[in-house]
C-alpha cells in the first residue's frame, strides 16, 4: 500500500498539480484553491485512459497550461477553465454539467476555447480559418479566451518534438503566422518571444543551432565590454541621484535570424544582439534618464523612439534609443517605469486580478478596441478566408502618427493614404471624401502619408465611394467599409436588373409583375426557401436563376416544376434587355471580342456575376451555346452617348515617324489609343494590335478607311477575338 502511494506521488500529473497549487497559494483564497482542486479531479477523471504522443497521461497538458497562466497570476475561473479546456471536445462531459458543478463563466470559457469538431469542412485550411474566426468572436466576449489559447499553444510548442517533422513545420508556421503576432498585438512580450524561438527551432533546427552557437561566441568576446558599459551606466545614475535598475538583455534567436534575412546580412554584422533596459520610478525620470544616457554616449541619429508619449497599438510604452558605445559598438537601450515593464512583459494579462476593482490596463483597453474593429470586419466578410486575410494584415502593423487640422493625433498603419485617414476619422467622412490637403497643400487621395503630417479631408455631397480606392488603401477599416459599400451597391443593382429581366419575360407572356397574385408569389418564395422578393430578384440579377423559368412558374403555379422545364437547344429568352454601353457592376462588355454600339450582340448569364455581352460572331458564343442554356437576347439602347474600346490589327512598314502619323490620324478622328501590342514579323514590317476608343461601328468604319490611305499601312482589320 505504501509503495502504491509513493508511486502515485511520483506521477508527473501529481507533481505538476502540486507545483501549480504552490504558485496559486500565493494569491488565491482557500475556497478558490478548493475549486481548482475540484477542477483537476473532474478533468483527471474525464481524461482517464487518454495519452499524449509522448506517452504521458493527457491530464499533464492542461495542468501545464494552467501552470503557465498561474505565473501571470490569472484569476481562479481562468485557471479552472485551463485545467478543463479539452473536456468538452475530447470527453463525455457536457456544458450543463460544467455549469452546474462550477459556474457559467468557467463553462463558457471552456466552450469558447474548445476546437471546432462538429462541423464538416471541405478542407483542413477551411477548418483552421473558421476555428480562428470563432476564437476571435469568443475573445470579444472575454479576453481570457485568447490568454488560455496562447498558453495552450505555448505548451504544445514546448512538447512538439515528439511529432513528425512535417507536422512540426506546419504547426510552427501557423504559430509564427497567427499566434505569435496575436501575442505581440496584445502586448504579451514573454509569450511572443518563446513562441517565436520554439517555432524557429521546429522549422529550421540547423539554422537555430548555428545562430545559438554564434551568440555564445559573441557573448564570450563581448562580455568584458558589456560588463564595462553596465558599470559605467550604473555609476552615472548614482552620481545623478536618479534611482534606476539597469539590466542587460539578449535578443531572442528568431529576432536575430529575421534581421539577418530581412537585411541580407551575415551574423557578424548584427551589432544589437545585446541591449540594456533601464527601469525608473516615474515618467519624468524616464526622460531624465534619457538625458543622462545621451550625455554619457553619443546617440545614433534617427534611432530615438518615444513610445511613452505615443504608445504602440498594443499599449506598449517605453523610450528607445541607440548609443555609440566603446569601440564604436552600438548599444540599444529601453527606458521605462516598473509598471510599463510589467505591461510590456505580460500585456493584457498584467494586473488581471485588479480588473474587477475598476482598474483596466492600457493593453486591455487597446485589445478591446482592436477586437471591436475585428467584429465589424467579420460581419461583412463573405467567408472565413477573407476574415483571416484581414486579420493577418492587422497583425503586422507598422505605425505612423499624423495630425488632424485641430491637432488630434491619428494612429495609422505604415503606408496609409489620405483615404485611410478619412475612414480613420469617421466612416461617413471616408464615404464622401473628395480631396485632401496635406500640410496645407492639395494632394491626390492616393498620397502615402508620413509621420507628423497634418491632414485635412475635403468632403462633398456629390462624392461617392470609389472602387479604385481598394487598389491603394491599407487599413482594414477603410478596406472593409469600401467593400461593404460596393457589396450593397452591387446588391441594389442586382435587384433592379432582376426586376427588369423578370418583368420583360412577364410582358412577353401578356402580363406584368402587378398581375401576379401575391399568394402565388409567396408560395413560390417559400417553396424556393427565399426570404423575400428582393432575394429572388437578386438571384435573377446575379444570373443564379433564369428569368424565363421563374416567369413560367409564377404564371402557371400548378405547372411543371421550375427545375424540370427544358428550354431546348437554341431556345433564347424571349425578352430582350437594353444595353446602354456604360460599364456596369452586373452588365459587362466582353473583353475577348469588345462589342461596340451597332454590333449584333448576345448576352450570357455568368452565375454570381451578372450578364456578359458578346458580339454574336464571337467564337466564345459558340462555346456557350454548346455547353450552356443560360443565354438571352440583348439589344443596344437608343441614342447611346458612350465610348467603346475595340481592337484593330495594323500591318505596318518599318519607317521613321510611322507611329507618330498613326497617332495623329487617330487623334484627328476623336480616337484615344488605350494600348499597343507590338509583334514584329520581319525586319521590314510588323503586325501590331491597337486598342482604341470609338463611338460606334460607323465611327470605326470612317477611322479604318482613313487609316488605309496611310502609305505605311499595308493591311488593317478589326480583331474578332
Amino acid at each position: 500500500m505504501e509503495a502504491s502511494l509513493k508511486e502515485q506521488d511520483s506521477l508527473p500529473q501529481v507533481a505538476l498539480m502540486a507545483e501549480l497549487m504552490t504558485v496559486l497559494t500565493e494569491y488565491l483564497s482557500p475556497e478558490q484553491l478548493e475549486q481548482v482542486e475540484q477542477a483537476f479531479q473532474t478533468a483527471s477523471k474525464a481524461h482517464a485512459g487518454q495519452y499524449r504522443l509522448s506517452g504521458e497521461d493527457y491530464i499533464c497538458h492542461p495542468v501545464s497550461v494552467a501552470l503557465i497562466l498561474s505565473e501571470m497570476k490569472m484569476d481562479a475561473d481562468c485557471i479552472m477553465a485551463a485545467i478543463m479546456h479539452d473536456v468538452l471536445e475530447d470527453t463525455d462531459v457536457t456544458f450543463d454539467e460544467l455549469e452546474s458543478r462550477f459556474n457559467k463563466d468557467v463553462a463558457s470559457l471552456i466552450d469558447a476555447v474548445s476546437k471546432l469538431t462538429k462541423i464538416n469542412f471541405k478542407s483542413r485550411k477551411e477548418a483552421q480559418a473558421e476555428n480562428m474566426r470563432k476564437m476571435f468572436l469568443a475573445m470579444a466576449k472575454d479576453l481570457r479566451v485568447i490568454i488560455i489559447k496562447l498558453a495552450d499553444r505555448l505548451h504544445n510548442m514546448r512538447t512538439i518534438g515528439v511529432m513528425k517533422p512535417a507536422t512540426r513545420r506546419r504547426i510552427a508556421k501557423e504559430t509564427l503566422d497567427i499566434y505569435a503576432p496575436i501575442a505581440h498585438r496584445l502586448g504579451m512580450h514573454v509569450y511572443r518571444l518563446e513562441l517565436e524561438d520554439l517555432s524557429f527551432e521546429a522549422m529550421f533546427p540547423r539554422r537555430k543551432e548555428i545562430i545559438s552557437n554564434s551568440i555564445k561566441k559573441v557573448r564570450g568576446n563581448r562580455k568584458e565590454i558589456v560588463d564595462k558599459v553596465e558599470v559605467v551606466i550604473n555609476n552615472r545614475f548614482e552620481e545623478s541621484k536618479v534611482p534606476a535598475i539597469i539590466g542587460g538583455r539578449e535578443k531572442n534567436l528568431y529576432s536575430v535570424y529575421r534581421k539577418m534575412k530581412r537585411q541580407g546580412i551575415a551574423f557578424n554584422e548584427v551589432f544589437d544582439v545585446y541591449a540594456f533596459r533601464v527601469i525608473v520610478d516615474t515618467v519624468e525620470q524616464c526622460y531624465q534618464a534619457l538625458g543622462i544616457l545621451h550625455s554619457l554616449y553619443k546617440p545614433v541619429p534617427g534611432k530615438f523612439k518615444d513610445y511613452i508619449a505615443l504608445p504602440k497599438s498594443n499599449g506598449y510604452q517605453s523610450l528607445h534609443t541607440v548609443l555609440v558605445g566603446p569601440f564604436g559598438i552600438p548599444i540599444e537601450l529601453q527606458i521605462r517605469t516598473l509598471e510599463m515593464d510589467q505591461l510590456a512583459e505580460s500585456g493584457i494579462a498584467a494586473h488581471w486580478l485588479y480588473k474587477t476593482d475598476g482598474v483596466t490596463n492600457e493593453a486591455q483597453i487597446q485589445a478591446h478596441e482592436w477586437l471591436k474593429t475585428l467584429l465589424e470586419t467579420q460581419k461583412i466578410s463573405d467567408d472565413s478566408f477573407e476574415f483571416i486575410d484581414n486579420l493577418k494584415i492587422d497583425l503586422f502593423p507598422k505605425e505612423i502618427f499624423v495630425f488632424s487640422p485641430k491637432g488630434k493625433i491619428v494612429k495609422l498603419a505604415k503606408g496609409s493614404t489620405a483615404v485611410d485617414f478619412a475612414f480613420a476619422v469617421h466612416t461617413d467622412i471616408g464615404m464622401v471624401c473628395a480631396g485632401a490637403k496635406i500640410n496645407r497643400q492639395m494632394e491626390p487621395l492616393h498620397t502615402v502619408l508620413r509621420n507628423g503630417q497634418t491632414v485635412e479631408i475635403i468632403t462633398s455631397d456629390f462624392a461617392v465611394c470609389n472602387p479604385n480606392w481598394l487598389n491603394f488603401v491599407v487599413t482594414n477599416k477603410a478596406r472593409n467599409a469600401i467593400r461593404s459599400h460596393l457589396k450593397e451597391f452591387k446588391e441594389r443593382d442586382a435587384i433592379a436588373l432582376g426586376g427588369q429581366l423578370l418583368n420583360e419575360e412577364l410582358k412577353e407572356a401578356g402580363t406584368n409583375f402587378e398581375g401576379i397574385d401575391k399568394s402565388v408569389l409567396d408560395d413560390f418564395l417559400n417553396e424556393q426557401q427565399l426570404g423575400s422578393l428582393d432575394a429572388l430578384l437578386m438571384d435573377l440579377g446575379f444570373g443564379n436563376r433564369m428569368p424565363l423559368l421563374v416567369a413560367r412558374r409564377l404564371i402557371s403555379p400548378e405547372g411543371t416544376d421550375e427545375s424540370a422545364v427544358n428550354i431546348g437547344k437554341g431556345r433564347q429568352f424571349s425578352a430582350a434587355l437594353n444595353i446602354n454601353g456604360a460599364e456596369d457592376t452586373l452588365i459587362h462588355l466582353a473583353s475577348c471580342c469588345r462589342p461596340i454600339f451597332g454590333d449584333k450582340i448576345i448576352g450570357f448569364f455568368s452565375p454570381g456575376k451578372g450578364i456578359v455581352v458578346h458580339r454574336v460572331h464571337c467564337k466564345n458564343t459558340r462555346e456557350y451555346k454548346r455547353k450552356h442554356q443560360n443565354w438571352l437576347n440583348v439589344q443596344w439602347a437608343k441614342n447611346i452617348e458612350s465610348e467603346f474600346s475595340t481592337d484593330i490589327r495594323l500591318e505596318l512598314k518599318d519607317g521613321r515617324g510611322v507611329l507618330a502619323e498613326i497617332a495623329s490620324t487617330l487623334s484627328s478622328y476623336d480616337c484615344n489609343i488605350e494600348n499597343i501590342n507590338m509583334a514584329r514579323h520581319s525586319p521590314a514590317s510588323s503586325s501590331d494590335i491597337f486598342t482604341i476608343t470609338v463611338r460606334d461601328r460607323k465611327h470605326l468604319a470612317r477611322v479604318m478607311r482613313r487609316m488605309r490611305t496611310i502609305p505605311a499601312v499595308l493591311k488593317i482589320s478589326r480583331v474578332r477575338n
